[in-house]
This record gives C-alpha cells, sequence and structure tokens, in this order.
C-alpha cells in the first residue's frame, strides 16, 4: 500500500499543479518528487496525473483519489495531535473515588479547578467510603481517591486537603437545641448515632474517643455508614450524632447543628490520595494543577 510520505507529495502537486512549485513547497528537490508520485501511481494501476511540457493536470481518477488523500492526511494529523495531548496529560480520563461528605464542598472544588486547567479531560466519579477507596487504588480502578485518613499504606501518596470542625447535630426541639455550643459532658444518657467501626472506622474511632475522654457512654449506639442517613434518623428523634461541618450543606429541616466546645475537640481532616508512580499523564496533569491552585496540597 502506499505511504503518508507519497500522499503528502501527491497533495502538494495536485495543488500546486506544478513540480517545481510543489517540491519547494515540500523542502526537497523535484526529481525524488517525482519519484515518489510515479511509486503512488504504480502501486495504485491508476493515472493521478497528466503531465505537460509546461502544466499538470489531474485525471478523474486524481481528483477522486484528491480528496481522500486530503482527508488520510488530516486525520492522521489529528491522531498524531490527540496522541500527543493524551501524553501530555491534557486529553484522557481521570476517575475519582470520593466519600460522601466530601461531595458537599471539596469534591466540586476539585472538579471546578480539573475543568477550569484541563477542560479535555473525562472525569469519572465514584462514591466510595474510605476503606474502599483504598482498594479500588491498589486495584487501578480510581485513579484519585477523596479519603479520611488512613494507615501508611506503600504504594500510595497522599496529601491534606481540608480540615474541618465536627458539628453536634440535634432533633429539633432538643433539650440542648438553642444552645450556642455544647460540651460532651452534656450529652449523658443521650443514644448515639454514629459511623460503623469498619466502614466508617476514622469518624467511629475520632467520636467514641471524644466521647470516652469525656468519660460519657451512651445509652444506646446505631451505626450507620453516610452522613445523610445519620441525620434522617436524627431528625426522627432516634438519637444524636456527630458529623462533619460539611453536613450543614444539607439543610435536613428537622434537625440542628450546633458546634462543640471544650478541650480536645478534633478537626476532621481529608485527604487526597494518589498510586505512586502511576502511569496516567492526565492524572500527573491534574495533580500538578492542584499543586498550584491549592497552596495547602502538600505531600504528607
Amino acid at each position: 500500500m502506499f505511504e503518508f510520505s507519497q500522499l503528502r507529495c501527491f497533495v502538494a502537486v495536485a495543488e500546486e499543479l506544478h513540480f517545481h512549485r510543489a517540491a519547494a513547497r515540500l523542502n526537497m528537490t523535484q526529481p525524488p518528487l517525482s519519484r515518489q508520485i510515479q511509486q503512488l501511481e504504480r502501486q495504485l494501476g491508476l493515472v493521478l496525473l497528466l503531465r505537460g511540457s509546461r502544466a499538470v493536470r489531474l485525471t478523474p481518477a486524481g481528483e477522486a483519489f484528491l480528496r481522500d488523500a486530503r482527508r488520510l492526511l488530516q486525520a492522521a494529523e489529528n491522531a498524531t495531535q490527540q496522541a500527543r495531548r493524551v501524553a501530555q496529560g491534557q486529553r484522557g480520563q481521570i476517575t475519582i473515588g470520593f466519600t460522601a461528605s466530601s461531595g458537599y464542598g471539596v469534591l466540586p472544588r476539585l472538579v471546578g479547578v480539573a475543568r477550569a486547567h484541563l477542560p479535555e479531560i473525562e472525569l469519572s466519579l465514584r462514591e466510595m467510603v474510605s476503606q474502599d477507596q483504598v482498594a479500588a487504588l491498589q486495584a487501578g480502578q480510581v485513579d484519585l481517591a477523596l479519603l479520611r485518613p488512613q494507615p501508611l499504606i506503600a504504594g500510595l501518596r497522599t496529601a491534606l486537603v481540608q480540615r474541618e470542625a465536627l458539628r453536634l447535630a440535634l432533633p429539633r426541639g432538643h433539650r440542648l437545641a438553642e444552645a450556642a455550643e455544647v460540651e460532651i459532658p452534656a450529652l449523658v444518657g443521650e443514644a448515639l448515632i454514629t459511623f460503623p467501626p469498619i466502614e466508617g472506622r476514622y469518624f467511629h474511632d475520632l467520636i467514641l474517643g471524644l466521647f470516652r475522654q469525656a468519660g460519657v457512654v451512651p445509652t444506646r449506639l446505631q451505626f450507620i455508614s453516610q452522613t445523610h442517613s445519620i441525620l434522617a434518623l436524627v431528625g426522627a428523634g432516634l438519637g444524636i450524632a456527630v458529623v462533619p461541618q460539611a453536613a450543614e450543606k444539607l439543610r435536613q429541616a428537622e434537625v440542628v447543628l450546633r458546634p462543640l466546645a471544650g478541650p480536645g475537640i478534633p478537626a476532621a481532616e481529608l485527604m487526597l490520595a494518589w498510586r505512586e508512580g502511576a502511569d496516567n499523564p492526565a492524572c500527573e496533569a491534574l495533580l500538578e494543577v492542584l499543586r498550584q491552585d491549592w497552596t495547602q496540597l502538600s505531600p504528607a
């Protein structure tokens, strides 16, 4: 079959209708240009050009072939450019895992940064708990993960992206609902709705640690994985809860959120995690953009 170099030579001659001008346009001499056209015609078994002493004309077959030759050359150029953009991280796909609560603030910001700086990258979003995100990262099923702090895992890099305060969720009409802030010891005798010890290990340990530190034992524990479901149960009067501040954006009508007071109240941390040495150029490009846009984004 013919080669793209032969197509380029043919298109130049067909457009210039002059071998000397076509050779100058291609930055080559006329003899090798003539040989390229002759080889193309032999391979096709067609006469594409009628050569006169002063002029060159396209045959009907040449005119038809010119249209397709231009399309082939343009397709090859487009393919080359697209491949370069993918290799440079300007095009491609990034799969991002995220916790439900990160979807209330940090995730939209990350998506906004990606769209502003890398508009040709396609983002695929997958909501999952932090533990599942770690497994998905290791398996190559996600490229980036917005998750709660996890034990140090070989092959994964993390960076802190947010610290947020904790809030006490109370049913509207609760005895503490009008308090400006609440200390943990005031929660003696309350039923606690909180995150489970496996799927929600980070918040489970953080919240129950606060209660143990204050010497408060809930009268009943109920474990729910997602913040919006926890708030729904609080609103139904089944207990109280401690949730991240991002829960304020859920606006549950039957729930009030109050700041926690007292010594040793920690902030909830959210991390961005990725595989070390991952081979997705788009992911590397987004990480570089995030490092520049989020000044607090530094490896942990």
